[in-house]
């Protein structure tokens, strides 16, 4: 077969010098250098031996002498899920987790190298490794899409199949698998029933797991202020540990496209910004888990916080900082529930959020960016949008850049100072009824509705600490981002009286570690 493309390849030197920082190992045809099932292996050099990776007994990458053995899961920890036999004997250099962590730091040229290489070969496997993780469900049900977003954000090797079609009837059936069952997961032989992004991680391990060094910081969410928070603290010497609940991005996550962050000319999705934030704390040595839920704080020790986790964990560290932002606020309209958890509310508009809308009628709810950027989204999928806000100007929060072209595209329709008060449908939406000041009511055909009417910090679990009547946390100092307790600090949007931009939080969550290695310092 021909070998995929993996990327970038060392160059004899940059081969050399990593070969440094391993261990020259004789190996045997037939040998399996890692195999499926366990819970991690070692990046190999390949000095004269030749290795093939395989999945199921397929072949899907062939290691030949010069190359190296490794992608992605080497950083993340996921359990692994596929086999490298050893199929010309030879000579193989092991390099086991920490020094490969200590090379990425020391050898820019060779990190560089490897990072890219990982990310190219992510991709060859997502496609070819599908069988690892095989997830079913229903398009549009909120469940089987919480799935599938989180697979994406973290890149995982994974297929997905709906259950209406022929192979996923053929799928439920070879599982056992019932309509009750649904979204359902297959990991390797096993069958995860009514699957979350929460099983899924425990069965792959992405799930906290205790022992390894201790945290110098512990990061609580990751959206833009804690994945900044998360890189440049790793890349400034810290033992670093990045929690989520739910996945990777946040908020940013769910935008379509973001033009005015800077460096990016052209914009960039949440979702592909997330993507590559997270690579980069990967390629630092951040140990990250998601989902991961915090339960709160332990402040008995001010300089030595730890942080409680549902599953009755306790991770101490030198400091913490919390990125936790904020969660979608919901209208109180009957029928609101039984509407998101079919999937026709949703609070996103990624590509998996705006795709099946193409020439169908969709509302979206919201006076800011975010709403604006969803509007312009699937009107350019070909969507017949409504645009509701609640307020007489489209400009009073919402950026110019977007309100000249909202007001100018055909396929989008502005209704200012006008509320939605109705859900009319049996299992899906088809359609709302808005009312609007001493008018009378107006029903529109609607397929889907995009809420962004903003959020309420996600700040319970932070027990022990000030928050401000809003629930958000204040932050008095007297060192830049430090909360009521010494030793944990706030950023992005879960902070009192931060601004509510991408730049701003990647800029607090930056800012941040020099407070930390101040109470590090003592």
């Amino acid at each position: 077969m021909s070998r995929p493309p993996s990327g970038p390849s060392l160059d004899a030197g940059q081969f050399r010098r990593l070969a440094v920082y391993g261990t020259a190992e004789t190996v045997v045809a037939g040998e399996d250098l890692f195999a499926a099932g366990d819970d991690s292996y070692d990046f190999f050099l390949l000095g004269t031996a030749s290795v093939d990776i395989v999945l199921d007994s397929v072949v899907i990458y062939q290691g030949v002498p010069g190359d190296f053995l490794g992608e992605l899961s080497l950083l993340t920890g996921q359990n692994v899920y596929l086999t490298a036999r050893v199929v010309a004997p030879g000579t193989v250099i092991r390099i086991e987790d920490g020094p490969l962590r200590r090379a990425l730091a020391e050898q820019v040229d060779i990190a560089d190298v490897l990072i890219e290489a990982f990310r190219v070969r992510r991709d060859v496997i997502r496609t070819a490794a599908g069988a690892a993780l095989e997830m079913i469900g229903r398009d549009g049900d909120a469940a089987s899409a919480a799935l599938r977003t989180y697979a994406g954000q973290l890149l995982l090797p994974h297929s997905w199949v709906d259950a209406a079609s022929a192979p996923g009837l053929a799928l439920m059936r070879s599982a056992g698998l019932g309509d009750g069952d649904l979204p359902a997961a297959l990991v390797r032989g096993t069958v995860l029933r009514r699957a979350t992004p929460g099983t899924v991680a425990d069965a792959i391990g992405l799930t906290y797991r205790t022992g390894g060094p201790p945290a110098d910081l512990v990061v609580v969410g990751a959206g833009p202020a804690g994945l900044a928070a998360a890189v440049y603290a790793a890349s400034e010497g810290l033992n670093t540990v990045l929690l989520d609940r739910a996945g990777i991005g946040g908020q940013a996550a769910k935008s379509a496209r973001i033009e005015n962050y800077l460096g990016f000319p052209q914009g960039i999705s949440g979702e592909d910004l997330a993507r590559l934030a997270m690579v980069q704390a990967l390629k630092f040595g951040v140990r990250i888990y998601a989902p991961c839920a915090v339960t709160g704080l332990d402040l008995a020790e001010p300089r030595r916080p730890a942080v409680l986790l549902a599953d009755g964990s306790r991770i101490p560290a030198a400091a913490v900082i919390a990125a936790t932002g904020a969660g979608y606020r919901r209208l109180n309209i009957d029928g609101w529930s039984r509407f998101e958890s079919s999937g026709c509310i949703r609070y996103a508009a990624s590509e998996l959020d705006v795709r099946g809308y193409e020439n169908q009628p969709v509302t979206v709810v919201g006076g800011a960016n975010s709403a604006g950027q969803a509007a312009l989204s699937l009107a350019a999928r070909g969507a017949f949008v409504d645009l509701i806000i609640r307020g007489s100007d489209l400009g009073a929060r919402m950026s110019s850049y977007l309100t000249d072209r909202i007001r100018a595209h055909p396929g989008i329709r502005l209704h200012v100072g006008t509320a939605v008060c109705e859900l009319a449908g049996d299992e899906l939406l088809t359609s709302i009824v808005v009312e609007r000041p001493r008018s009378a009511r107006e029903r529109l055909d609607c397929r889907a509705l995009f809420c962004f009417i903003g959020a309420d910090p996600v700040s319970d679990w932070l027990t022990g600490v000030d928050k401000d009547p809003d629930g958000f946390v204040p932050t008095p100092g007297p060192l830049p981002y430090q909360t009521s307790a010494p030793a944990v600090f706030a950023v992005g949007d879960l902070r009192s009286g931060s601004t509510k931009r991408v730049a701003t939080a990647v800029g607090e969550g930056a800012a941040a570690v020099s407070s930390v290695h101040a109470v590090i310092a003592g």
